[in-house]
């Protein structure tokens, strides 16, 4: 219903947010959010014809094509025929602008704004004197868990990097429980080597990236951005990810990317990364941060489109 508009409930929510608008804030610009809520858009160009709305766009396909076949057919449908109340749509990497105007041939022109994080939250020069990975993402098997932490028993028995640690956060709902208990139990011969943070808030962010000396997120899917990325690089921590969706262009030289998608693929490019590139990915994290993830960046970017 938030993609067609056409639920009565939602229509009535709609319309108390346009009556809001209109007398209260008046804004110049209307950004949505997500496609996810398209269905907002129409009624706003009814009523107020004369304001542009933009519309972001990112990894639609992870909710919508969990759904049924039919249900997944009409959600992608909505969000092409509510497309034409959209004045600019606007996404966070190239390779999901080429993937959504080939899933939608009737969004062009997509613009391209990479996220971007306040960097002074975020800035650090200390490191922890081991080296330590760090997964934070919601601890689940799609998200990658169970291959990282395959790896890291891999390299702890092969003991090719000394004193490697593991930290992992990031949260889980009631239906990860089950997976959680299988990580645990893989990772329990090395308890004393692994962190757990079984809670979760948004504070918790910047000091997670300061305690860790590389990112690793292996995710099963293709995303179109992963701001845990953006965080990492703005404390100068590299990334090691699997070479798919729009990792390739995310991370460039500021840390190493491997395929396939294994547990001992992902094992050797750890090796590679602390045993000889750490220091560069280091310097290049820090450096694409400053010129590409970050909030005053992203600003100027968005601010350009909005003049436009």
């Amino acid at each position: 219903s938030m993609i067609q508009g056409e639920d009565t409930v939602f229509q009535q929510q709609v319309y108390t947010l346009i009556h809001w608008l209109k007398e209260q804030e008046q804004p110049d610009i209307i950004h949505l959010s997500s496609s996810l809520i398209i269905g907002i858009a129409k009624a706003i160009r009814q009523t107020l014809p004369d304001i542009p709305i933009v519309c972001s766009l990112q990894d639609e396909e992870v909710w919508i094509d969990a759904l049924k076949d039919t249900d997944a057919q009409t959600a992608w449908q909505g969000i092409a025929d509510q497309s034409r109340y959209i004045d600019r749509f606007v996404t966070s990497s190239h390779y999901y602008k080429e993937y959504i105007e080939k899933r939608l041939p009737q969004i062009k022109g997509v613009e391209v704004v990479y996220p971007g994080v306040d960097t002074t939250k975020y800035a650090s020069g200390q490191y922890p004197e081991a080296p330590t990975l760090g997964f934070f993402y919601r601890m689940n098997e799609l998200n990658g868990l169970g291959i990282l932490a395959e790896a890291f028993v891999k390299l702890k028995k092969a003991d090719s990097i000394k004193n490697l640690r593991l930290r992992i956060g990031g949260g889980y709902t009631s239906a990860d429980r089950k997976f959680i208990k299988q990580i645990r139990r893989l990772l329990s011969p090395y308890v004393e080597d692994v962190d757990w943070l079984d809670t979760y808030n948004l504070q918790e962010h910047a000091a997670f990236y300061k305690s860790i000396s590389a990112i690793c997120v292996p995710i099963t899917f293709d995303e179109g951005v992963g701001l845990y990325l953006c965080e990492a690089f703005a404390t100068g921590r590299p990334a090691i990810e699997p070479a798919t969706g729009s990792f390739p262009e995310v991370i460039g030289d500021a840390g190493v990317l491997y395929t396939p998608n294994s547990a001992p693929a992902l094992a050797t490019a750890i090796e590679r990364l602390f045993a000889t590139e750490w220091d560069s990915c280091r310097r290049q994290a820090l450096a694409r941060s400053a010129a590409r993830y970050n909030e005053e960046v992203q600003a100027a970017a968005l601010y350009r489109i909005y003049s436009q």
